[in-house]
């Protein structure tokens, strides 16, 4: 990654919470909601598989047990979190590629992934452009046919979810994580069948989409 003085969001919303972030998500039913979306991906032995945004590598791990055959990828601007994903993918029955880099600048040639998923990610991204170039990016390294599966917090309806929010993140970060907001950044950039497939919670409060797009075919 040449821009490493670019700025992020880190996984815990905070660098010096990182400890607390696997343990907190783990509390909140964070391993069941990455197992629906690992579940609804229908992962194939040969399948090349990035994650874009992959933290501290938890769906990484869940990924390989699914389906030990594929060859895994992830990436992640965290230098701290990457860290703590390599401890962790160690373990893994496969090996696992990590990369460090931005989700609106993939440093993968085109169409090299048959999947690509985003797990609690999207409402990291700054502003719009940035969620425009991201989408742009993940509709280039799909292969025809491939399939984006994200996963990500729906935007704020009550004051209760509000205070669960801040848990993780400040909710302004979620305020433009609308179900129409996040399907038409799917098909702006391309992405085709674009949908939300469905929708679950953790800790009752905190309301989960999980949607689908693919890339078309030649």
């Amino acid at each position: 990654m040449s821009d490493v003085q670019r700025t992020y969001l880190p996984a815990a919303g905070h660098h010096w919470s990182l400890p607390l972030y696997d343990p907190l998500v783990k509390l909140l039913g964070g391993d069941a909601a990455r197992r629906v979306l690992v579940n609804q991906s229908r992962l194939q032995p040969g399948h090349r598989v990035l994650e874009v945004g992959c933290g501290t590598g938890s769906l990484l791990v869940q990924i390989a047990r699914a389906e030990p055959r594929a060859e895994v990828t992830g990436l992640d601007p965290d230098p701290m979190a990457l860290a703590r994903a390599k401890r962790k993918t160690s373990a893994a029955p496969v090996a696992i590629r990590l990369d460090r880099g931005f989700s609106d600048a993939l440093p993968y040639p085109d169409a090299t992934f048959d999947r690509v998923f985003s797990c609690f990610m999207w409402h990291h991204l700054n502003d719009v452009e940035q969620k425009k170039r991201t989408m742009r990016e993940i509709r280039r390294v799909l292969r025809p046919g491939g399939q984006l599966h994200l996963l990500d917090f729906a935007r704020p309806e009550s004051h209760a979810m509000s205070i669960a929010a801040r848990w993780l993140h400040s909710s302004d970060h979620l305020k433009d994580n609308s179900e129409a907001r996040i399907l038409a950044f799917m098909n702006e950039a391309g992405l085709m069948d674009a949908s939300t497939v469905s929708r679950g919670a953790m800790f009752y409060v905190l309301r989960l989409a999980y949607y689908q797009a693919s890339a078309p075919q030649p």
